[in-house]
């Protein structure tokens, strides 16, 4: 079949209409992820032969998890409109308290082993939960900006941290501890990957084939409309909140685990690179927007740009400064992404 004159031209228009269309959607439901990553990629592996090597990619992998949790559970609060500064704070708060728990119950029966352990994980699920509790009471119930609400708590947690341990590590933790959760494998493959891999799991069911979930986007789609149709909007948002806080529960267990040691700067960071990971993931900060695969990519894609960062030897002052670019780079994009969503209003 053979194009005629005018058919030429039309078929040679047609191309980048299609091109741009299909530009335009990959942006709408994923961001500037699929950009970020491609960037990212080309620049490491330009500059260094090491990047883009399956050792390395093997670390960045095991490096995300604990940035992935936290993540998913800063999606779950930014999905309803709101947003968590003291995913940090639950971090500390769980390394803190599991550690001296452990300690603890390890001076008084030191042959008990997971005896000792169980209790200390119980008890560090149960202050971020706290953490979780006061943050969600807040904000459902009184309606206080998720800003001041978790901001306030997290400078409460990070100061109770301080003045629980002096701010000195909480160290002599059972051995077994940090052999499984920091170090242990289950068919070869890292224990932080496979407690990742089932959080991924659970979460995705969650968003997406739960009421909970449907909720969840419900209320940071319209909460008025949301109260409107019957929804429980308080219940949902201390839900949102609980969550996040269990998720940044877990991974302050397992780096307290990989770092053999209760500390209170674990998860100094860890607020700005999540919300900065779910941004970039396409997870709208005016609410309703968020996929949890998107969310995965998103997180894994801030650990492999510090991986990359390291490797060309740039200092962390000025990685700071790059990640503090990508995010407002991220949030304009964002709001533009929003803008077209909406038809511009």
């Amino acid at each position: 079949m053979t194009l005629d004159a005018g058919t030429a031209p039309m078929a040679a228009r047609t191309l980048p209409s299609r091109a741009g269309s299909l530009a335009r959607e990959t942006f709408l439901r994923t961001g500037v992820l699929p950009l970020f990553m491609t960037a990212a990629v080309v620049i490491f592996t330009l500059a260094s032969p090491q990047f883009l090597t399956l050792g390395n990619l093997t670390n960045v992998a095991r490096q995300s998890v604990y940035l992935i949790l936290v993540s998913l559970g800063q999606m779950t609060v930014l999905i309803t409109g709101g947003f968590d500064l003291a995913v940090g704070t639950a971090i500390a708060m769980t390394s803190v308290v599991s550690a001296m728990i452990m300690v603890h119950l390890g001076g008084l029966f030191p042959d008990a082993g997971w005896l000792v352990i169980l209790p200390g994980l119980l008890a560090g699920l149960a202050a971020a939960l706290a953490i979780g509790m006061v943050n969600g009471f807040g904000v459902a119930k009184f309606g206080v900006s998720p800003f001041i609400m978790t901001l306030g708590v997290q400078s409460a947690g990070a100061g109770a941290a301080l003045f629980l341990t002096g701010g000195v590590p909480v160290g002599n933790l059972p051995y077994e501890f940090g052999d499984l959760f920091g170090f242990g494998r289950v068919a070869g493959v890292p224990v932080p990957v496979l407690v990742a891999l089932v959080a991924i799991a659970v979460m995705w069911v969650l968003m997406n084939r739960t009421r909970t979930g449907a909720r969840i986007y419900a209320i940071g789609g319209n909460i008025k409309a949301a109260q409107l149709s019957g929804i429980n909007t308080a219940r949902t948002l201390f839900i949102a909140y609980l969550i996040c806080a269990a998720l940044a529960s877990i991974a302050g267990i397992l780096l307290t685990a990989r770092v053999e040691s209760g500390e209170t700067n674990l998860g100094g960071t860890i607020a700005m690179e999540s919300i900065a990971a779910c941004v970039i993931a396409g997870v709208s900060l005016r609410g309703g927007i968020g996929r949890v695969e998107n969310v995965v990519l998103g997180a894994f894609f801030i650990v492999l740009v510090q991986n990359g960062m390291n490797i060309m030897q740039i200092g962390s002052y000025m990685q700071m400064v790059l990640l503090g670019g990508l995010l407002i780079l991220a949030v304009v994009a964002d709001q533009y992404r929003y803008r077209m969503l909406t038809g511009g209003r």
